[in-house]
């Protein structure tokens, strides 16, 4: 199969030569004036045209196309686009008496603007919006019995959520009517100032809903009641394994809000909240979508019942990390299913395989083979002359456009009632392009080295890339010398930060799905012995103070916007620093601040410019210092900087 396109060094054709060879004449003789195909030096023309239509022909079929067709030869083909991935959250107009459904293929969007074309999102997955209600509450302390106090609700006197004086490990429990995974819970709470001690802004709480085996964080999406000390709603995202499973003798979906052991410097209760009222509702849900447009059941056409057959899908390219293609063959007994793979090399005659070019959107069945002694060999079955092919589903488009920034995607195109809004609360990530033919052909030499094992670094990082295109940046590295036989691959997914080019830190840590493929990919790969971590790189965050003094004509507000978004830019792991992403290892000069914030337009000079190192994770600032020294293994990370604009 071929996916990489052959350049034309010259695409000219006969008519094209003739037409030019006209045209010259018009310029050159113009008391030649008779261009009709019965003029004899038309004829001339048209001769020498087409002799040198014949010699294009075979330039051609020279160095770089041979190089190109060679490139095919040995398997090598265009790396296909991916999907950008996100999570959306639909919230209901009100709470619904019945459950409301999101069915896989709704189709979401980016809302369009004077400048901006609307980029299309589509459902992955099915979502129920499960409605619910309080149906239990009461309080469990670290290792004891949970305590009923619905009753306690019910006749308005309230109870002590936690312990007379809380403890980590003390907690509220609350039973809902159903389980409702990834949805959004409203609980709403009536409380009476009595859990004294504690920051409103910061209680040391955790909210968690019960899997079956385990309990899980939720997401606050907000808490109004300041650790219980007034009255207002907990919005909460269940996660997606919440179930109902029967606790003090109740049958529930339940959740928990826990006194965890507080940080340093964050203040902890003196003496338990007091909750008199308490009601639940579901408001919403939150289900995946990717920006791709998904196809189902396509016909492809009838077979002529001979090996080597191709079709061509209606729509392409189809995204690599779609669910699985498979190619169904109409029978006797209806539609049976065909399998992808990736060479034909190990399929028998009985083998219903085929190959799909994900970027030229081609599906190939196996090939004939003639032997020596005359018969013919088929590597993949062949499907009856006159059968029709389908394809069940496939997922086409893709692409870096896809990676739009938190609350992007804002627009419902199909019709769904009783869906007030929705909003992606986390940048749409881990959408590539279509990998370009000069990529493909500096691929090829290392893909022919490496083949299919890992030894050298090299090796490790080109595995690791083909395992999962959408990781924007890996790095293989010794894991160290207290274990001579392992290595650890660095991963960094692709990320988009806000209008600004802030980015948060959870968008640089791989999910787990990601990990896991790179993972089993070099697994099966690795030379016996090896041990591989994949893992994320570590990354210091850094934050910067500076003062600027704006031109006579500078808009302070504008300069200040363009001197972060400047920050923000050149401090990133991705595309920072000199270019193509920060250097790992690479140290930070409080010289480079200076010189970034001075080429921002509107900059008369640069104040001051302080430079402090930052956890990314806790927040923590530490002493303003002239350089900062990253590991060689790690990367910088902008974590919240500050610019203020004088004189402008």
């Amino acid at each position: 199969m071929s996916s990489l396109p052959a350049p034309n060094l010259d695409d000219r054709r006969f008519q094209d030569l003739v037409d030019e060879a006209k045209r010259f004449v018009q310029q050159r003789c113009p008391e030649w004036t008779d261009h009709n195909v019965s003029d004899p030096g038309v004829t001339m023309i048209e001769l020498f045209a087409s002799m040198v239509d014949q010699l294009l022909y075979r330039l051609n079929r020279v160095p770089e196309r041979n190089y190109v067709k060679f490139l095919e030869l040995i398997g090598v083909r265009l790396m296909a686009p991916t999907s950008a991935q996100a999570d959306v959250t639909f919230w209901l107009t009100a709470p619904q008496p019945a459950p409301v459904r999101i069915p896989v293929g709704t189709q979401v969007a980016t809302r369009r603007t004077e400048s901006d074309e609307a980029i299309g999102f589509t459902v992955t997955e099915d979502l129920d919006i499960v409605p619910s209600s309080l149906s239990w509450a009461g309080r469990a302390g670290e290792g004891s019995q949970v305590g009923d106090d619905t009753n306690s609700l019910k006749m308005g006197r309230g109870f002590s959520c936690f312990g007379q004086v809380p403890q980590a490990g003390d907690a509220l429990v609350v039973g809902l009517s159903a389980a409702v995974p990834r949805c959004v819970v409203v609980l709403r709470f009536v409380c009476e100032i009595e859990g004294v001690g504690v920051d409103p802004l910061r209680p040391p709480l955790a909210w968690e809903a019960w899997t079956g085996s385990a309990w899980a964080p939720c997401e606050i999406e907000r808490d109004e009641t300041g650790g219980f000390n007034r009255a207002g709603d907990v919005v909460l995202h269940v996660p997606r394994g919440h179930v109902a499973s029967v606790l003090a003798g109740q049958r529930a979906g339940w959740l928990r809000c826990r006194v965890v052991t507080p940080v340093e410097g964050q203040p902890t209760y003196a003496r338990s909240p007091l909750v008199t009222r308490l009601a639940a509702h579901t408001i919403g849900g939150t289900t995946g979508v990717g920006h791709a447009e998904r196809v189902t059941e396509e016909i492809l056409g009838a077979s002529e019942g001979v090996p080597g057959q191709r079709f061509v899908l209606k729509h392409r390219p189809v995204v690599a990390n779609g669910p699985p293609v498979h190619l169904e063959v109409q029978g006797d007994g209806g539609w049976e299913p065909w399998d992808a793979v990736d060479s034909f090399a190990l399929s028998g005659p009985a083998d219903r395989h085929f190959l799909l070019d994900h970027v030229a959107g081609e599906i190939a069945l196996g090939p004939g083979v003639r032997e020596a002694d005359g018969t013919l060999r088929c590597y993949g079955a062949v499907p009856p002359k006159g059968a029709v092919l389908r394809v069940d589903e496939y997922h086409t488009g893709g692409g870096r456009a896809g990676n739009v920034a938190r609350g992007a995607i804002s627009v419902v195109k199909s019709s769904i009632p009783y869906i007030a809004r929705l909003e992606n609360r986390a940048a749409a990530a881990r959408g590539v392009d279509v990998e370009d033919l000069e990529a493909a052909k500096v691929r090829g030499p290392i893909s022919l080295r490496t083949g299919t094992r890992a030894v050298t670094t090299e090796d490790y990082e080109y595995l690791a890339r083909q395992a999962s295109p959408d990781a924007a940046r890996v790095r293989c590295v010794p894991a160290g010398d207290a274990d001579a036989g392992a290595v650890r691959v660095l991963v960094v997914p692709s990320a988009v930060g806000d209008a600004m080019g802030r980015m948060r830190f959870e968008d640089l840590v791989p999910p787990d799905t990601m990990l896991a493929t790179i993972a089993d990919h070099l697994g099966e790969r690795r030379v016996i012995g090896a041990r591989v971590m994949v893992e994320p790189p570590v990354y210091q965050g850094i934050t910067v103070v500076a003062r600027l003094r704006g031109g006579p004509h500078a808009d302070a507000a504008k300069l200040q916007a363009d001197a972060l978004a400047a920050l923000f830019r050149y401090f990133n792991p991705l595309v920072g620093g000199p270019g193509g992403g920060w250097p790992f290892g690479r140290p930070v000069h409080v010289g480079e601040v200076y010189g970034v914030l001075q080429q921002v337009r509107g900059t008369e000079f640069v104040e001051d410019a302080r430079l402090f190192p930052a956890d990314p994770i806790t927040g923590r600032r530490g002493e303003a210092v002239s350089r900062i020294d990253i590991g060689p293994n790690a990367l910088v990370f902008s974590y919240e900087h500050q610019v203020r604009v004088e004189g402008a």
